[in-house]
């Protein structure tokens, strides 16, 4: 994919918006997001090497099935002047192909990684994606998206009072209002759960887990780093099945999920993820990964480039992430047993064994489990019955274009 330069810049009193053409370009986006943020001591900064790795075509496979365009607005009267917001625009077309009662579908666009300090820069921001949209023939848009589904959706409304975990997004409190304000919609909360994993599990629950173990023809294994390939697809069949149905979907393809598992592999501790098998044949399955924010927050720096003792405390961690409170992002059980009563007892099953496993060899006391959407009445109810509570909340908008 190539980035495309269309129509003329956006501009309004002293402020250029151009599109991003260059690597020197794309660093500058990409370090805007850290300066603007440095100041919120709830903000968790990425690695900058990721963060240009997410945002660059050749390295994200996101690329290989999207349009792209990001942008910068200067104040100024050229585009050599200070950097004050950015905001990318992006088509994906495998979102394109889904149907629209799933969220997505023929028309829609999206954008995301919106930053500044001003609302009016705001408003020529959100604009200047929207008419790079229509000209690519968009009617719709689903925002923010940073980039697609499966990495930062939605925009945070509730929970700025503490920092996220690793792979969830944080946003100001101050884009709420603009957004919503540019006539978009909310059309889809995504929440995150919170649970002390100290604290044991209600006795129904402890019973239903039980009666699993007493099944011959269950069996919860560990992921197996030595075929971690062959695990690593397992887990994405499960999921692309499991999920085909939720609002939103877009499949995982190929080259994301070898690309995802490339990164999250340091993270990858067995007795973390856990396969549940029936009659012999993977049927759910759980991943759940030590909060490498908890590292980030004390070893990176603001700029994302952390000194060589902080390349050093994060190696440490790594190697052995004690104490390490714990964030379960997905999490699937085939759709054909999704009805039915083993498809929570399955899960119950997987919690619980990695509970124990996060206290004993992590040191563990918080868990976070999300993003869940609003209206996942099977996920909802598993984490109320483990006694969760919404942490977060994440909304997504539409605007007609």
């Amino acid at each position: 994919m190539t980035q495309i330069n269309s129509g003329p810049d956006s501009s309004g009193p002293d402020i250029v918006i151009s599109p991003v053409s260059t690597k020197a370009d794309t660093e500058a986006f990409v370090d805007f997001g850290f300066r603007i943020n440095a100041s919120d001591p709830n903000y968790v900064p990425n690695l900058r090497s990721e963060e240009l790795s997410k945002f660059t075509p050749g390295k994200n496979p996101f690329f290989e099935h999207a349009r792209c365009q990001l942008f910068l607005a200067r104040r100024g009267p050229d585009k050599n002047g200070e950097v004050v917001g950015r905001i990318s625009a992006h088509i994906d077309e495998l979102a394109l192909a889904q149907s629209a009662e799933q969220g997505m579908g023929p028309g829609t666009g999206n954008w995301g990684a919106l930053e500044t300090l001003d609302e009016a820069v705001a408003k020529l921001l959100i604009a200047r994606a929207e008419i790079w949209l229509r000209e690519q023939g968009m009617t719709r848009v689903l925002a923010p998206m940073n980039l697609s589904v499966w990495e930062e959706p939605g925009l945070l409304v509730k929970g700025h009072d503490h920092p996220p975990m690793y792979m969830m997004g944080h946003q100001s409190a101050r884009y709420q209002p603009w957004i919503e304000g540019e006539g978009y919609g909310l059309v889809k909360r995504l929440y995150t759960y919170d649970i002390d994993i100290t604290v044991e599990y209600p006795p129904l629950i402890q019973r239903i887990i039980a009666s699993g173990e007493k099944n011959e023809r269950i069996r919860i294994r560990k992921v197996d780093l030595g075929n971690f390939e062959r695990d690593v697809q397992i887990l994405c069949t499960i999921l692309n099945d499991a999920w085909s149905d939720n609002w939103g979907f877009v499949p995982f393809t190929p080259s994301e999920i070898a690309y995802t598992a490339k990164s999250l592999k340091p993270l990858v501790k067995p007795d973390l993820i856990r396969f549940a098998e029936y009659d012999g044949e993977p049927v759910a399955f759980m991943m759940t990964l030590p909060d490498f924010n908890q590292v980030l927050a004390h070893a990176n720096r603001p700029s994302g480039k952390p000194s060589l003792l902080g390349w050093l405390k994060i190696a440490l961690w790594l190697r052995k992430p004690r104490p390490a409170d714990m964030r379960v992002p997905l999490m699937g059980v085939l759709k054909r047993l999704q009805s039915s009563r083993m498809a929570s007892q399955l899960a119950f099953m997987m919690i619980e064994y990695i509970r124990r496993d996060s206290i004993a060899h992590f040191g563990g006391r918080r868990g976070e489990i999300g993003w869940i959407l609003e209206d996942n009445q099977g996920m909802v109810a598993i984490a109320d019955a483990i006694n969760s509570k919404i942490n977060k909340q994440y909304n997504i908008y539409e605007k007609a274009l």
